[in-house]
């Protein structure tokens, strides 16, 4: 990963600066739940028709970019990203678009809404295809990922930014399984919770080296409410919680028991959680616990997928 920061000179074209705007390294985390939830349906015994499957999937990429586009521009218009010194590129402080002159922020906000309307065409197709329970799923997606940065809404200003990852990332798996199955699954919101949990530690861990930024711009998440030492803890307690209802869903044969290897990138969230405690009053020595997150993140929902398709 490629952690100099953009400048105009780096692209050529039109295309290149927008399709790096999205921060494309990023939208893996949008790919894993998707996989998720269709590695579910087949587990059930449900047949899964391709193309449904790749629109699902393009459509989760391209809401993930939208959101990101969007909290660039709304970072911008409230300032934190050009207050943000402290920041661990390219993991935290945005994409640096904007404040690098490669994009100007009438263009990002364009752009994000030019992503966001392709996902709701892309969403009615597929609702015409599985049935209208996925219009109030798409519709929570889109008010998750819009109001997480946007006024009125504001949610991580609010300190709801956590639930809202938690929800949204939530929502990707049941989706996709609903357009292969036109069936909700209470069953998969709880196989989908320790991947969403891994997910939500990611943006809570990157908020601790944009902190200052943040309250200086009024974003008060619980990482900006609380001191550096206190909210550290939040960290390994969202691990640990995911931990636990993996092994609660095995322990009830809701997974079976090949799943425990999924729990192994959870050895990572623990090394990081030392690195946090650490360091939280130092951020920038968070690369590295960082970067464990994003793989824990990674590697739990991908384990978990290969042994539903295993089906053992």
């Amino acid at each position: 990963m490629d952690n100099a920061e953009p400048t105009a000179e780096r692209f050529p074209t039109p295309f290149a600066a927008y399709f790096a705007a999205t921060r494309p390294p990023f939208i893996l985390a949008s790919v894993v739940p998707i996989f998720l939830g269709l590695s579910f349906a087949f587990y059930l015994g449900y047949p899964l028709n391709g193309i449904t499957a790749g629109f699902t999937l393009l459509a989760a990429v391209l809401l993930n970019a939208a959101v990101n586009v969007l909290n660039d521009y709304y970072d911008a218009l409230n300032g934190t990203d050009e207050l943000n010194t402290e920041r661990i590129y390219p993991f935290t402080g945005g994409s640096r678009f904007i404040q690098n002159g490669i994009l100007e922020r009438q263009q990002m906000l364009n752009f994000g809404i030019g992503l966001t309307l392709t996902v709701v065409i892309i969403g009615i197709y597929l609702i015409n295809q599985s049935g209208m329970e996925l219009f109030w799923l798409g519709l929570g997606g889109l008010l998750l990922g819009w109001g997480y940065s946007a006024p009125p809404l504001r949610l991580n200003s609010r300190g709801l930014g956590e639930l809202a990852v938690l929800a949204g990332f939530g929502l990707l798996p049941l989706g996709a399984f609903f357009v292969q199955t036109g069936e909700l699954s209470w069953r998969l919101m709880l196989v989908a919770l320790p991947s969403a949990l891994l997910t939500t530690n990611l943006l809570y861990i990157n908020q601790f080296p944009d902190r200052k930024a943040d309250i200086a711009a009024g974003k008060l998440h619980w990482v900006a409410r609380l001191t550096p030492a206190t909210a550290a803890w939040g960290y390994p307690f969202i691990a640990l919680l995911a931990g636990v209802i993996l092994a609660l869903l095995i322990v009830a044969g809701l997974l079976p028991w090949l799943a425990v290897v999924a729990a192994l990138p959870l050895l990572l969230s623990v090394r990081a959680a030392g690195v946090l405690l650490r360091y939280a009053g130092d951020p920038q020595k968070l690369a590295p616990a960082i970067r464990m997150t994003i793989l824990a993140m990674l590697a739990h929902g991908s384990l978990l997928s290969a042994v539903l398709v295993l089906g053992i």
